[in-house]
């Protein structure tokens, strides 16, 4: 008997992964290709030239691909990103951890984090120029800044709302406060922490795209600002796609990091 029913399982095994994936890609894709038809019908209706159609904008992209602009300026830009955003990580999330368990250490971060929260980012470029100079590390200093107080703030917000019992069962079994902090404290802020990276993410790459239009020699920030400046809106939409895939990309790492750290959620 069950040599006859391994055929039927195997059978109908395959079909159900296919239809979870339709499932969960489905509505994306859809969207997707809504949003695609409506800006199509968009630019031939009104025939606006910052609205070109998407077989002009194809074009740009493909052209900018070939001829090596989209991949030189991905890279450089890349590499601000990542050095940027992964200071602000390491740096937020142990401030905003110390700031959630000690209070004193509330007191004296807590009024610079409101500071930064208050003050517009795009005012400190002309500070990161002056001590940095016209090279990347102002643009990673833009970087962090833009994103570190978001990943702090979120951090310790997720420890407010953490249930003193499990500080104190924890402490209760003989827990050092490195113990507490390290299987306490951090697996139960670990939503709010993914909760400031998506955010903080957002916010890198804006910060990203504003130094670099601002003050940028290279990436896809002085792209724009050079086909901006050309009036080439097909050319600066194909930028914009590349910017779009690659915070739809950061993102999606982000959540795969979140199941990995934590299997039970379904983000």
């Amino acid at each position: 008997m069950s040599a006859t029913k391994a055929p039927e399982l195997s059978r109908y095994t395959l079909p159900a992964h296919v239809a979870l994936l339709s499932w969960r890609t489905g509505p994306a894709l859809s969207a997707l290709l809504v949003g695609v038809v409506a800006w199509e019908i968009t630019s031939r209706a009104a025939a606006l030239p910052f609205v070109p159609p998407t077989r002009a904008i194809a074009e740009a992209f493909w052209r900018m691909v070939l001829s090596g602009e989209i991949l030189a300026s991905l890279r450089d830009s890349l590499t601000v990103l990542i050095v940027g955003f992964g200071l602000a990580v390491a740096a937020g999330v142990p401030v905003g951890l110390l700031t959630g368990r000690y209070r004193r250490a509330a007191d004296v971060i807590d009024p610079y984090l409101d500071a930064l929260l208050s003050v517009p980012s795009l005012l400190l470029v002309p500070v990161f120029f002056g001590m940095f100079g016209l090279g990347r590390a102002t643009h990673v200093a833009v970087v962090f800044v833009y994103t570190f107080v978001v990943i702090a703030v979120m951090t310790r917000s997720g420890l407010a709302t953490l249930d003193p019992a499990f500080i104190e069962m924890a402490r209760s079994f003989g827990a050092s406060e490195a113990q507490i902090l390290r299987q306490v404290l951090l697996p139960g802020a670990l939503p709010s922490v993914v909760a400031g990276l998506q955010l903080g993410i957002g916010r890198a790459i804006r910060g990203l795209i504003n130094v670099e239009m601002l003050m940028g020699t290279a990436g896809l920030g002085a792209l724009l600002r050079r086909y901006g400046a050309r009036f080439d809106a097909a050319s600066v939409y194909g930028v914009l796609l590349v910017l779009i895939a690659m915070a739809l990309g950061a993102t999606q790492l982000i959540r795969m990091a979140h199941r990995r750290l934590d299997p039970s959620t379904s983000v």
